[in-house]
């Protein structure tokens, strides 16, 4: 893909974000998007066959770059910290795309159902990746099982990020970091 092309989606994806951050991707026309992005409607349709593809091609650009964080979290010294502060920063950063996965995702059955499912597995696995390693060093409570540990960690930051974003955007990321943090500790000197 050259780099004009890049360039041009990385356009459409924004205007699409933040739009249907506002308002919801059923809500949303390809007219306002190209004006949102400062394009010719046709530049939507030579970039994705429809709205529908565009939309889905926002869901895997935004997985990837979370994954990609996530990722580079994964050999810190503490690396489930690092990982809580990777995702707490990309939801700061593209909230809009949380507000979009949040609706799609609980959306049933919806348009994207399929590929958030697949998105959704591709990020939890990242997560129980670093459960396993937490429970193999047996700092996993008794009796938690690793895939509902992975699955809590990424719904708990999904949710506590959008509580920031819209009800306590005053507090710093450390802040939140490290309430999380002492929730996930606390659950563990607690057993």
């Amino acid at each position: 893909m050259s780099a004009r092309t890049t360039a041009t989606r990385q356009k459409l994806f924004d205007a699409a974000l933040k739009l249907v951050g506002e308002r919801g991707a059923a809500s949303v026309t390809v007219d306002e998007i190209a004006a949102e992005a400062g394009v010719a409607k046709g530049t939507i349709y030579y970039n994705f066959a429809s709205k529908d593809a565009l939309v889905e091609a926002l869901l895997h650009h935004g997985v990837e770059i979370l994954a990609g964080r996530l990722r580079s979290a994964e050999g810190s010294e503490d690396s489930l910290e690092a990982l809580v502060d990777q995702m707490l920063g990309f939801w700061a950063e593209y909230p809009a795309f949380g507000q979009l996965l949040v609706s799609e995702l609980w959306r049933t059955p919806g348009q994207w159902h399929g590929t958030l499912s697949l998105l959704r597995d591709d990020i939890v696995s990242i997560v129980r990746g670093q459960m396993k390693r937490l429970a193999d060093a047996g700092r996993l409570p008794e009796g938690v099982e690793v895939g509902t540990a992975s699955a809590a960690l990424f719904g708990t930051l999904l949710v506590i990020a959008l509580d920031w974003q819209v009800f306590q955007p005053e507090r710093s990321r450390a802040e939140v970091r490290e309430s999380v943090m002492l929730l996930v500790r606390g659950m563990r000197s607690a057993r």
